[in-house]
């Protein structure tokens, strides 16, 4: 393994850290700066929707720089957030640090995924990028007890200087361990043919975006997110209220759905390099089933720890594979692999707001996951409608252009 990927995974578990370690400091940032449970929310919210934003706008405008200056670029902004939220003295400033750190999460994961592909050769392109992204998953896992831990014994801003280190860690690994010029090459595909290089210039950025194939993988991006992660939102209430787990169970079951994620992450990648439009198929079909039998499963509380693990393992599994493939038939557009991180967050709050409003509309809260499963059926027959036009003459002399 390349020791640039391994900085590359520095740098998003960081990431990950900021994302989801405030979920456990929110009542002692709340009590430290004296503001109600719903203005704390907004470190969280504020953060998502930065990063929907961010993904785009700074890929966009750093579209002609090289990819690694860029990288560390992005790493040094998100040091410069933690920063500001470990010092802030007010509420205010506190909310200006999470928006700087989300910023570049985006952009860093989109351009990072490029750079990590080309740092290995072409069948191992999806293994590559499942390893940044297990920096990622492994945030995921250990993010909110992390947080938890280290704000109960020396307080929450202790967290973001840690968070802090880290950032600095991997900023000094990417600038050390990457190569220069990593992700601006030509490099041959797995067809055996020449890919373009990568976009230059921000019209050749949007031109990507001309592929019914790009558009055909964002959307099923956002669908199997938003199906995934709408039912997540709500799976504690899940657990206690449907499953008879006490509150304190949560805590290590969402740690048994993150290693589902870090075991998914890195099969899927494995799977995508061997026939990616497949996998993605069967990862996202496995989702949908896993949904589908835990909303009438979930009072059983053996099955629910099972299926919470394999909820984790398929949400997961096509995350490495959408990613490349976005990228290769968007010739390597940096802005395309950033606006599947966008599409992922706009999934994200488009499946949660139709799980709550199930729960809303009395159907319990099992509903959520059969709402969630629905979602991500349509996202398996976006993907099979994309492998199947990629079969087609017409979509490979595309791709191969």
């Amino acid at each position: 393994m390349p020791s640039g990927l391994v900085a590359l995974a520095l740098g998003g578990f960081g990431i990950g850290l900021t994302e989801f370690l405030i979920a456990g400091l929110l009542p002692q940032v709340a009590s430290s700066f004296a503001v109600s449970e719903a203005a704390a929310g907004w470190l969280i919210s504020g953060y998502a929707l930065s990063v929907a934003v961010g993904a785009i706008a700074l890929t966009a405008a750093t579209a002609r720089l090289p990819r690694k200056a860029v990288l560390v670029g992005l790493v040094a902004l998100f040091v410069v957030g933690n920063l500001l939220s470990a010092v802030a003295p007010s509420y205010p400033v506190m909310l200006l640090g999470r928006i700087v750190a989300a910023l570049c999460h985006g952009s860093f994961f989109g351009i990072g995924s490029l750079v990590a592909r080309s740092l290995v050769t072409p069948e191992k392109k999806s293994r590559a990028v499942a390893v940044m992204f297990a920096g990622l998953t492994l945030a995921n896992v250990l993010g909110v007890p992390f947080g938890a831990m280290v704000g109960e014994r020396w307080g929450w801003r202790a967290a973001f200087w840690a968070v802090t280190a880290i950032g600095v860690l991997a900023l000094a690994g990417i600038a050390a361990l990457v190569p220069d010029g990593a992700g601006e090459t030509r490099s041959p595909t797995v067809t055996g043919q020449s890919a373009p290089a990568p976009a230059d210039g921000l019209r050749a950025q949007f031109r990507a975006f001309r592929s019914w194939q790009v558009w055909l993988t964002l959307t099923a991006t956002a669908l199997s997110y938003g199906g995934m992660f709408g039912a997540f939102s709500y799976i504690a209430y899940t657990f206690t209220e449907v499953g008879g787990f006490s509150p304190t169970d949560v805590a290590w079951l969402l740690m048994v759905y993150g290693v589902g994620l870090v075991v998914g992450n890195l099969v899927g990648g494995r799977a995508a390099d061997h026939d990616r439009d497949r996998a993605l198929v069967l990862a996202l079909l496995g989702l949908a089933v896993t949904l589908a039998v835990f909303g009438l499963l979930a009072a059983n509380a053996t099955a629910s720890v099972v299926l919470v693990f394999l909820m984790g393992l398929f949400g997961f599994a096509s995350v490495p594979g959408m990613i490349t493939r976005v990228t290769d038939f968007a010739h390597g557009a940096a802005l395309a692999a950033s606006a599947n991180v966008s599409a992922s967050n706009v999934g994200n709050a488009l499946g949660a707001w139709l799980g709550g409003l199930a729960i809303t509309a009395g159907l319990g809260y099992t509903a959520p996951l059969y709402v969630g499963a629905g979602i991500v059926l349509i996202s398996v027959i976006v993907m099979a409608v994309a492998a199947r036009r990629a079969k087609s003459p017409a979509q490979h002399a595309e791709h191969c252009m």
